[in-house]
C-alpha cells in the first residue's frame, strides 16, 4: 500500500496529503453507505417479521391435528394420514371429516352465539362458504396390457397427465358430481408425489346441513364415485380465525397411483388476506413506503454507477450481488401489488356467497410466493452486509482465501461431483425398489448427503442387499467422507496460511470500517465534551498497545513483543538526545550508560535485520517457484 501510494504520487503528482485526504473521503463515504444500508435492512426486517407471526403456526397446528390426526371412531389406527384403501376413505369422509367440520353446538349441546348458517369449528374458527370435494380420472386404454394378460385383463389405466385425463360423464350422470368441469383459468397446477395435477375435474360441494352431507357421502359411496379411473381426490375448504385475523386454506389430497393404494398429503395455509387493521398493521405500511423509497434511491445509485464506469461496473462480484438484490426487492413490490389487486376484487366476492365454495387457495397460493420471494430478498441482504465488513482484516483474509483457491475447488468439485453421482445412481438402482430414501434418483443424491452428515438408514440399504449394501456404505464413506471431504479442507487450510502469511508481512486492507467507526464515536464524544481529548503520550501509550495486542494475534509470543518494545523506547531516547532539531554547541561526551544502551540496541537492531533478510529470502523462493 505504501508502493501504491507512491506510485500513484510518481504518475499524478498528487501531493501525498491529498491521497490522504482522498483516503479520509472514501472512508466517510463508504461509513455513510453503511449506515444508510443498515437503515434499510433494519426496515426490511421489521416489515418481513411484520408478515409472519406465531398465530400462524398454532393454528395449522391445530387444525393439521383435527383433519389429520383424529381417528376413525373404532379404529384408533385410521386416520387421514393411514389411509391405504378406498374403505378406509370413505370412513374418514363420513367420520372425522364430517365431524371436523360441523361444530353444530357447544360441547354441552347449548346454542351460546348466533351461528347464522355457518359452523365454527373448534368454536372460533368460521368456515367460509361450504366445502367442495372434486377427482380426477383418467380414461381407458391409455396404457397397453401385454398380449399373454390381455385374457385376464381388458382395462388399463395408466398414470394421470392432462394428455390421459378423462373428460367424459360417468355413472348416473344427473348431478354435477358426474359430470365433467371444466378448469378456470386463474387456479394454480397442484404438484403431487405421482403427478402434476391441473383445476376441474368432477366437482361437488357439501351441504351447510351435517345430515344432508352424510347422506351425499353415502350416496356416492354406494353408486362408486371412486372407480378404478381415479387418480386424486381434492377436499378443499377455507376458516377464518378474528382473534387473531388469519385465513387459514386447506387442502386434504388423496392420491390414487396406478400401482393401487392411496397417498395421502396435505396443505394448511395460513395467511393474513386483510392486512391494515390495527394500529401496529399501519406501522408496517408505513414500513412498507419506506422500503419503496429506498429502492428508488439504490436504484438512482446503481444506474449512476453504471453510467459512470460502464462495463467496469460488472467486474465486481459485489456489483452483481447489488443488481440481484434491486431485481428481487422489484419482483417483491410487483408480488406484493398484485396480491392486494386480487384481494380486493376477489374478496368481497368471495365472503358474499355462502352457500357456495369460497376459493381462496389462489389468494393463498401468491401469498405465499410473495413470502418466499420477501425471504430470499432478505437472505441476499444480509449477504451484502459482507461488501462492508470485507474492509476488516479477519474479513478481508477470507475472500482473499475464497479468491485464491476458487480454482482448486472447482476443480476439486468436479472430481467430487463424478464420483458422488456414480454412487447416487448406483444406489437408486440397487435400492431404488426397497429403500425409500432411494427411491428416485433425486432422493438418492439427498440420501448421500444425509450419510454424509450421520443421517442414514444402515438397516435398510443391507435388507435391499446383503453384499452389494455394505459395500456401497463401506465405500461410499471412506472415498466421500474421509478422502475427498478432507481434500476440500485441506485446499482451504493450506490457501489460508499463504494468505495469513502475506498478511503478515505486511499487506493488510486500505483502512478497516471498524477502526473508523470507533474513531468516529470518539470523536463526536469529544465535540460533545462527554469525554477528554487525548495527548500526545495518550495515543502514544493507545498505539502502542494497539501494536502489542496486533502482534499477540499475529502469533508472537511475550518475550518478542517486550524486546521490540524496549527497542523503541531506546529509539525514542536516542533520538530525543542525538536527533533533536535544537542547535547545541556545547560538546556533550556520550556517558557509559547511553553507550551501552546505544551498543544493545545495535544488537537488537541486527536480529531484527537479520530476520528480515530472511523473510525476504523466503518470500523470493515462492516467487521464484510461482514463475517455474
Amino acid at each position: 500500500y505504501k508502493l501504491r501510494e507512491v506510485f500513484v504520487l510518481y504518475l499524478t503528482g498528487t501531493p501525498k496529503h491529498k491521497l490522504h485526504y482522498r483516503k479520509e473521503v472514501e472512508m466517510r463515504t463508504t461509513l455513510q453507505e453503511f449506515l444508510l444500508y443498515l437503515i434499510f435492512l433494519i426496515n426490511l426486517c421489521i416489515l418481513t417479521f411484520g408478515m409472519v407471526n406465531p398465530h400462524m403456526y398454532y393454528l395449522n397446528k391445530v387444525m393439521s391435528s383435527l383433519f389429520l390426526d383424529t381417528s376413525v371412531h373404532g379404529e384408533e389406527r385410521t386416520n387421514f394420514k393411514s389411509i391405504r384403501s378406498i374403505t378406509d376413505f370413505w370412513k374418514f369422509m363420513e367420520g372425522p371429516l364430517l365431524e371436523g367440520l360441523y361444530w353444530d353446538s357447544w360441547y354441552n349441546n347449548k346454542n351460546l352465539y348466533d351461528l347464522k348458517n355457518s359452523s365454527r369449528i373448534y368454536y372460533e374458527n368460521i368456515l367460509l362458504g361450504v366445502p367442495r370435494v372434486r377427482q380426477l380420472k383418467v380414461r381407458n386404454n391409455t396404457c397397453k396390457v401385454h398380449s399373454s394378460f390381455q385374457s385376464l385383463m381388458n382395462e388399463c389405466y395408466d398414470k394421470y397427465t392432462s394428455e390421459n385425463e378423462d373428460l367424459s360423464d360417468f355413472g348416473l350422470k344427473y348431478d354435477t358430481e358426474w359430470k365433467y368441469s371444466a378448469p378456470s383459468i386463474n387456479s394454480p397446477w397442484h404438484w403431487g408425489f405421482t403427478g402434476i395435477y391441473r383445476n376441474g375435474g368432477y366437482i361437488f360441494t357439501l351441504s351447510k346441513s351435517k345430515s344432508e352431507t352424510l347422506n351425499k357421502f353415502i350416496n356416492l359411496r354406494m353408486n362408486s364415485w371412486i372407480t378404478r379411473s381415479t387418480r386424486v381426490v381434492f377436499i378443499d375448504f377455507s376458516v377464518y380465525n378474528a382473534n387473531v385475523n388469519l385465513f387459514c386454506i386447506i387442502r386434504l389430497v388423496a392420491e390414487f397411483p396406478a400401482t393401487g393404494g392411496i397417498l395421502t398429503s396435505w396443505q394448511f395455509y395460513s395467511v393474513k388476506l386483510l392486512r391494515y387493521v390495527s394500529y401496529y398493521d399501519y406501522f408496517i405500511a408505513s414500513c412498507e413506503v419506506t422500503f419503496c423509497i429506498f429502492l428508488i434511491v439504490f436504484t438512482t445509485q446503481e444506474v449512476q454507477k453504471i453510467k459512470e464506469f460502464k462495463s467496469g461496473y460488472f467486474k465486481s462480484s459485489w456489483n452483481w450481488l447489488e443488481l440481484l438484490l434491486l431485481v428481487l426487492c422489484f419482483v417483491a413490490v410487483l408480488f406484493n401489488t398484485y396480491c392486494n389487486i386480487q384481494i380486493f376484487l376477489l374478496l368481497g366476492q368471495l365472503l358474499k356467497s355462502t352457500e357456495k365454495y369460497s376459493d381462496f387457495y389462489f389468494l393463498a397460493y401468491w401469498h405465499i410466493y410473495y413470502n418466499n420471494i420477501i425471504a430470499i430478498t432478505i437472505f441476499f441482504a444480509w449477504i451484502k452486509i459482507f461488501k462492508f465488513i470485507s474492509f476488516n482484516k479477519t474479513m478481508s483474509q477470507l475472500s482473499s482465501t475464497l479468491s485464491r483457491c476458487i480454482k482448486d475447488i472447482v476443480g476439486f468439485a468436479i472430481m467430487f461431483f463424478i464420483i458422488f453421482f456414480a454412487y447416487a445412481q448406483l444406489g437408486f438402482l440397487v435400492f431404488g425398489s426397497q429403500v425409500d430414501d432411494f427411491s428416485t434418483f433425486q432422493n438418492s443424491i439427498f440420501a448421500q448427503f444425509r450419510i454424509v452428515l450421520g443421517d442414514f438408514n444402515f438397516a435398510g440399504i443391507q435388507q435391499a442387499s446383503r453384499i452389494l449394501g455394505p459395500i456401497y456404505f463401506i465405500t461410499f464413506i471412506f472415498f466421500v467422507f474421509f478422502v475427498l471431504l478432507n481434500m476440500f479442507l485441506a485446499i482451504i487450510n493450506d490457501t489460508y496460511s499463504e494468505v495469513k502469511a502475506d498478511y503478515s508481512i505486511g499487506r493488510r486492507p486500505g483502512f478497516e470500517l471498524g477502526k473508523m467507526i470507533k474513531k468516529s464515536y470518539h470523536n463526536a464524544l469529544e465535540k460533545l465534551k462527554l469525554k477528554k481529548p487525548e495527548t500526545d503520550e495518550d495515543k502514544k501509550s493507545r498505539k502502542s498497545r494497539d501494536l502489542a495486542e496486533q502482534a499477540r494475534r499475529e502469533g508472537f509470543d511475550e518475550k518478542e513483543i517486550q524486546s521490540a518494545e524496549q527497542m523503541k523506547k531506546w529509539k525514542e531516547r536516542l533520538e530525543k538526545k542525538y536527533y533533536s532539531t535544537e542547535i547545541q554547541d556545547d560538546y556533550q561526551p556520550v556517558t557509559q550508560q547511553e553507550f551501552r544502551d546505544l551498543f544493545l540496541y545495535a544488537v537488537e537492531l541486527e536480529k531484527e535485520l537479520h530476520y528480515v533478510s530472511l523473510k525476504l529470502n523466503r518470500v523470493m523462493r515462492k516467487v521464484s517457484a510461482l514463475q517455474y
